[in-house]
């Protein structure tokens, strides 16, 4: 089967082909540094991850570039609240994101660009767009108009009647019946020169709106035209509906062309999970509850189809744990037995079917839980052949190349890196003597050594707790 993938645009699955051979552009919306990354916001992020290992396996090259949004309303008012600069401000939430994706282990994307340092990008598709009559200045600020776009809303299946011809939102975020021309950008205020939140350009002082930062960076590094555009389902209106118009006005050109959106995370209430609304849990909440992250990496990604919400509740992570521990000691089993001397030709036959199945599972849709399920049913076959003693040496491999194919996708399997533990433990407790001695200089050097390994020390009442994360740099 070749791999075929639901396009949010033509609410189809399709055979997916990129514009050039064997290599995919691909964009995702990251973070916006106003806060943690909640459980949800994660849910998506592993998506991603999931769509760019599926890809790999596939033999694609994949150039992915993943946003981090550093400038938006909230993060300029939690800002002026805290008295800092917006630089300062969301330094440690970017940190805590590549954090806690390393924590997850999902793969580094190509690209991490911010919005604050792609402003010229950003004005030189503003003035474009002005020049194009698709934008307007009106009081300092400039707005997308409507009105010059009649594809606008194909995405999200909007009704245009209900569209009120000149009216304006500046707002970052609007609901489906105050739709209207959007801001790209905006007047500066004094306060916005105070934390660091304004620049010039040539239809005056401001900053950038939301919307335009997508648009500006994605072509920066992928184009005019990108093979997959991926999101929450949350982003579709008016984030990417908004994008395709100013992309598309200014650059003439198709934006995306397949969509890809993942369902919301919901939370013990059944509604979806919402830093806005207060009702959200971070990877730091379930960790220091006792939850494994690549237990939550397995609930995320391989509780439910992407397109399916679902709700995290604790007995959903305890399932999740109890599945990763079973594949991981399946794997186990398998590489300590010693093979005997025949292999079991009906076993042989089974284990290749269930690869072929699992890879069609992931080619249509990628349908991770599917082929999590006809994996784990093989294995309680397969373990019942190793307890009669039915595997030979092919089988062996052949049964390990089916953890293999699972584990390209989940990376849930494979150990930590040998002797780690060890390592980190005696660096501690080397680092801990020189506290003791009042070698502050001697403890930071260790504790920088290991950050800029991947390691984060955490002091608590209970002693030195250490995690992992992305390497310093």
């Amino acid at each position: 089967m070749t791999l075929r993938l639901h396009n949010s645009l033509t609410g189809t699955k399709d055979e997916f082909q990129p514009l050039e051979n064997r290599h995919v552009r691909m964009y995702t919306c990251g973070p916006t540094v106003w806060n943690y990354a909640h459980v949800g916001n994660l849910r998506a992020f592993l998506f991603y991850d999931l769509v760019r290992r599926h890809l790999r396996v596939s033999g694609y090259r994949v150039t992915h570039v993943m946003n981090l949004t550093d400038i938006d309303d909230r993060i300029l008012d939690q800002a002026m609240h805290a008295g800092t600069t917006i630089a300062e401000f969301v330094k440690p939430y970017a940190q805590a994101f590549f954090e806690d994706m390393a924590a997850l282990r999902a793969e580094r994307a190509e690209h991490y660009p911010r919005a604050t340092e792609h402003i010229n990008e950003m004005v030189d598709m503003i003035s474009t767009l002005i020049e194009n009559e698709n934008a307007y200045i009106a009081d300092g600020d400039v707005y997308f108009r409507i009105a010059s776009f009649p594809k606008y809303g194909e995405l999200s299946h909007l009704d245009r009647a209900g569209l009120k011809a000149g009216a304006r939102v500046a707002a970052d975020k609007y609901e489906k019946e105050s739709v209207s021309d959007f801001a790209l950008w905006k007047k500066a205020q004094p306060a916005d020169e105070r934390i660091g939140a304004a620049w010039d350009a040539p239809f005056g002082r401001g900053r950038p709106g939301w919307h335009i930062e997508c648009s500006a960076m994605s072509k920066r590094y992928l184009g005019e035209t990108l093979d997959i555009h991926a999101g929450g389902v949350d982003l579709m209106f008016p984030h990417h509906e908004n994008e395709i118009a100013q992309s598309e006005a200014a650059n003439h050109a198709t934006f995306a062309r397949v969509w890809l959106h993942s369902e919301h995370l919901a939370d013990a209430t059944g509604d979806k999970m919402s830093k806005s609304a207060g009702s959200f849990t971070t990877l730091r909440h379930l960790v220091n509850a006792g939850h494994d992250p690549l237990a939550i990496r397995f609930f995320l990604i391989a509780n439910a189809h992407y397109r399916s919400r679902v709700r995290l509740s604790p007995e959903a992570l305890h399932a999740a744990a109890e599945q990763v521990r079973r594949l991981r000691e399946f794997a186990d089993r398998v590489n300590r037995t010693s093979p005997s001397g025949a292999d079991d030709g009906e076993l042989a036959r089974k284990t290749a079917d269930v690869r072929a199945a699992y890879r069609d599972a992931l080619d249509d849709d990628l349908n991770l839980p599917q082929g999590v399920g006809i994996v784990f049913e093989h294995i309680r076959e397969a373990n019942a052949a190793l307890d009669a003693g039915r595997v030979g040496p092919l089988n062996q491999a052949s049964l390990l190349a089916v953890i293999d194919d699972l584990d390209a996708h989940l990376d849930v399997v494979r150990a930590e890196e040998p002797g780690l533990a060890q390592e980190v433990e005696r660096l501690i407790a080397e680092r801990e003597g020189a506290r003791k001695t009042r070698d502050f200089a001697r403890a930071d050097r260790i504790r920088d050594e290991l950050r800029a390994r991947g390691i984060a020390l955490e002091d608590s009442k209970e002693g030195v707790r250490w995690r992992r994360i992305a390497p310093a740099g």
